[in-house]
């Protein structure tokens, strides 16, 4: 049986790299964020929720048996990533992310550690123990740009520019760290040209991956009290497939991609609802790569 792929996606990624299955698994670090603990607000669409992580009133030891014995009876065999994915996991000092990232490199069938955090909290000494690490372990940064639009960055409160962003990837690759890229579509003002230029943008960083998520707007929001007031327009879901279709077109053949959608929480969700039905999505965009003879990277060449 032949099974076809249209893009770069992480789980064969992982296979093809460890030879076999892979599972992240979601702590909480009890980490905070600078953007919202310094009377910024932070970003307009946050509600400040750990959402899909573990639960940080427990230990990281407790975090690793309840997500481990769940998973080991789907795949018993399975390695994992150590992913502090919610807040700004290096806002912090340095004693104090050693004492969570060494603690999880130490369980059983951990083989690497993914660190989502921001290009404005990176700072010297924390460079220098991601480097260390790094050596010592499969290392990935996970940075949220959103949008390579500084107006759009100023709209939705982002607290850094697109050149500090510039600046910390470069940084980061220099010493050879794994870089992931998050970004949004569908922001408040951003035409579906604006969405592609973020592919172009990445295109020309050295990255490793992305992750592209829908605009969704959640309870407890400045978004939402936005939402709530002007009543803007969201993408539908043929929308957004389109775009989604688009971009893997654009995007570099080599960058992985880890998500193709946002994962809102349903009791939360105010608008789209469709942002729930993650599987559509995905079928979706596959549907319209197969009908078209299409897969990542196929206009690469011809935008980069």
């Amino acid at each position: 049986m032949v099974i076809e792929v249209y893009y770069n996606n992480l789980s064969d990624y992982y296979k093809n790299k460890f030879g076999g299955k892979v599972v992240k698994l979601s702590f909480d670090g009890g980490f905070s964020c600078p953007n919202r603990v310094n009377g910024k607000g932070g970003c307009i669409f946050c509600s400040g929720s750990n959402e899909f992580a573990g639960n940080r009133n427990k230990t990281l030891e407790e975090q690793y048996h309840d997500q481990v014995e769940m998973i080991s009876k789907k795949w018993p065999d399975s390695k994992y990533i150590a992913y502090f994915g919610s807040f700004t996991n290096t806002y912090d000092t340095v004693d104090n992310l050693k004492k969570r990232f060494e603690t999880v490199l130490k369980f059983d069938n951990v083989i690497g550690l993914s660190i989502g955090t921001r290009s404005d909290c990176i700072n010297e000494d924390v460079l220098e123990y991601l480097i260390d690490l790094n050596k010592r372990t499969f290392l990935t940064i996970e940075l949220g740009l959103q949008s390579m639009h500084d107006s759009t960055l100023k709209y939705i409160n982002r607290g850094h520019d697109l050149k500090n962003f510039d600046e910390c990837v470069k940084l980061l690759k220099k010493n050879n760290i794994n870089v992931v890229v998050h970004i949004i579509d569908g922001l408040p003002g951003e035409t579906e040209e604006m969405m592609l230029d973020n592919i172009n943008y990445l295109n020309k960083l050295d990255i490793d991956g992305i992750k592209i998520h829908n605009l969704f707007v959640v309870k407890n929001t400045p978004l939402a009290y936005i939402y709530e007031k002007e009543k803007f327009n969201l993408l539908t879901l043929d929308e957004y497939i389109v775009i989604l279709y688009k971009q893997i077109r654009l995007l570099k053949p080599s960058i992985v991609i880890h998500r193709l959608t946002g994962d809102p929480k349903k009791e939360d969700l105010i608008v789209p609802l469709w942002a729930i039905h993650k599987i559509d999505v995905l079928n979706g965009v596959v549907r319209m790569l197969k009908k078209n003879k299409a897969y990542q990277g196929i206009d690469y060449k011809t935008n980069k």
